[in-house]
């Protein structure tokens, strides 16, 4: 049974199919990569499955129930969380007491919830930041304190929406470090980006939509040699230098 599976799902808003008729399922333990053009249903397809919007038709199932049209907060206890594309801490609050209220949604402890925090603080790098205002941060460490307050919840997946968007380079590469680790550890990931390089070397599955609707689904090296994935996104160049530069390795640790 995948810990994710995604049947049929529409979202309308009107007339308008923000989503249309999508299936895709996630393996427990694997980095799934959700991409797709602007306007292609991407973060609406987060916001459904999160339980931030109520799917118009269809099924989401996590950990074996069915959760379609849940509240946000009942979701997360059950150990679905997600970050956001824009990033808003609460910048008067320092970055513990922004990791401490992911934490504290599950463990009503405080102890084991500062724990919990200082554990996920450490894991993302912020240990200089602990008790610095979190409004101060760049955007890479807000982007990395958005991560650390997921993680807080002990979830079992985590949907991470453009995680490496903005970022310089040096940033994008801790930034896949991190996510790289998260996957050693145990964690699941569904991750949104549009930074191909970031993306695909570390998926062991690409989702890709167009329009609303799925038009592929694959390891990443099948993906970039999709002719409609082409034509609707990659374009034939990228997914070429892509293919030669020789990070789509059949096999990934």
């Amino acid at each position: 049974m995948p810990l994710l599976d995604v049947r049929g799902l529409w979202m309308k808003f009107g007339s308008l199919a923000a989503n249309r008729d999508v299936s895709f399922s996630v393996e427990e333990g694997q980095i799934v990569g959700l991409i797709g053009p602007n306007g292609s249903g991407k973060t609406t397809l987060f916001n459904c499955v999160s339980g931030l919007y109520r799917p118009t038709s269809g099924r989401v199932t996590f950990a074996g129930k069915d959760v379609t049209g849940l509240p946000m907060h009942s979701i997360a206890r059950m150990g679905l969380v997600r970050t956001f594309q824009v990033v808003r801490p609460l910048s008067e609050m320092t970055v513990l007491e922004n990791v401490l209220v992911g934490a504290y949604l599950r463990n009503s402890d405080e102890d084991k919830a500062r724990e919990t925090a200082e554990a996920c603080i450490k894991l993302c790098f912020l240990e200089e930041w602990r008790n610095r205002p979190a409004g101060a941060m760049t955007i890479g460490n807000k982007k990395r304190l958005e991560v650390a307050r997921a993680l807080a919840t002990s979830p079992k997946l985590v949907l991470l929406d453009e995680a490496v968007a903005g970022l310089t380079s040096t940033e994008v590469n801790e930034m896949v470090e991190l996510i790289v680790g998260l996957k050693r550890d145990g964690k699941t990931i569904l991750m949104v980006e549009h930074i191909m390089e970031a993306i695909m070397p570390i998926s062991d599955k690409v989702v890709v939509l167009n329009g609303g609707g799925k038009i592929a689904e694959g390891p990443p090296r099948e993906i970039s040699r999709n002719a409609e994935v082409m034509t609707a996104y990659l374009g034939e160049k990228f997914s070429k230098r892509l293919a030669e530069s020789g990070v789509l390795k059949e096999d990934r640790p």
